[in-house]
């Protein structure tokens, strides 16, 4: 009689645990995915080694189509471009004075003065880097470059206060991309040493603010800034931009909603 009770709350206890992990599964460790409301796109920025790429000529297009299916891919799948990791010459010790497609070690004193603190340590030539035939602007992390573009960070915290033209901003002073070579992360595997390769590329400083790495403390701490950036394509049409938030459903860090205008 006990082995049958044993038997039968063993059982019942097999089925209510069975039961609640079906009922909690969807709370606890299925975190819900970011769906793109209108004029937004999500992209999963978080490798250390890819660069990903936005049309936003096409996102127009597919919004005056009207083809909700294919828009809504658009919005949320960006393929990956690899940045390019394999020598095609030989390690150079010295600084480089011109700009060179490559991997640049960079020693940072990320448990002291922090990554303003750095180091020259050598350069690997490599591949430039590829890119689609048609893109607005690309991101890596918290690094953004854009296809011959400039930008102009506004003091709007929301889209909805933007004037209605960009005719506002034409006059004012747009920044272009810049050469790095100490800023686009792309390998941790030596960061508690100190030492970081980067890409050497050019970037959009005053885009790439609107998300700011900080170190110390390690492991990094990240800051958002939600101003409105207004960025003029190489057409010199205007987008208006705004970093929504840059963590994922699980907290990863640089997946980015993005809240975009196109034409502005």
């Amino acid at each position: 009689m006990k082995n049958l009770i044993k038997m039968t709350v063993a059982g019942v206890s097999a089925m209510m645990l069975t039961a609640c992990n079906g009922i909690f599964d969807d709370i606890y460790d299925r975190p819900q995915e970011i769906i793109p409301a209108k004029g937004q796109i999500v992209v999963d920025a978080t490798s250390w080694s890819h660069w990903y790429y936005v049309d936003l000529k096409q996102l127009h297009q597919l919004t005056v189509d009207g083809n909700e299916e294919a828009l809504r891919k658009a919005q949320t799948e960006f393929e990956a471009y690899p940045i390019p990791m394999k020598a095609t010459g030989d390690k150079v010790t010295t600084p480089i004075t011109d700009k060179k497609s490559g991997q640049y070690m960079y020693w940072f004193d990320v448990f002291g003065a922090g990554i303003k603190n750095n180091t020259f340590a050598y350069f690997t030539p490599t591949a430039t880097q590829a890119a689609p035939a048609e893109w607005t602007f690309a991101v890596h992390r918290n690094n953004v470059r854009t296809n011959g573009g400039a930008v102009l960070e506004t003091a709007y915290t929301s889209m909805d206060e933007l004037p209605e033209s960009s005719d506002v901003f034409k006059d004012m002073q747009f920044t272009e991309d810049e050469w790095t070579e100490n800023e686009v992360w792309d390998s941790q595997e030596q960061m508690l040493l100190g030492y970081v390769p980067s890409q050497g590329i050019e970037i959009n400083r005053v885009l790439s603010s609107w998300l700011s790495m900080e170190i110390p403390p390690m492991p990094p701490s990240f800051s958002m800034n939600n101003h409105v950036f207004v960025l003029r394509l190489k057409d010199g049409s205007y987008a208006a931009l705004q970093l929504e938030n840059y963590l994922s459903p699980k907290g990863d860090k640089c997946y980015l909603t993005l809240n975009y205008k196109y034409p502005y």
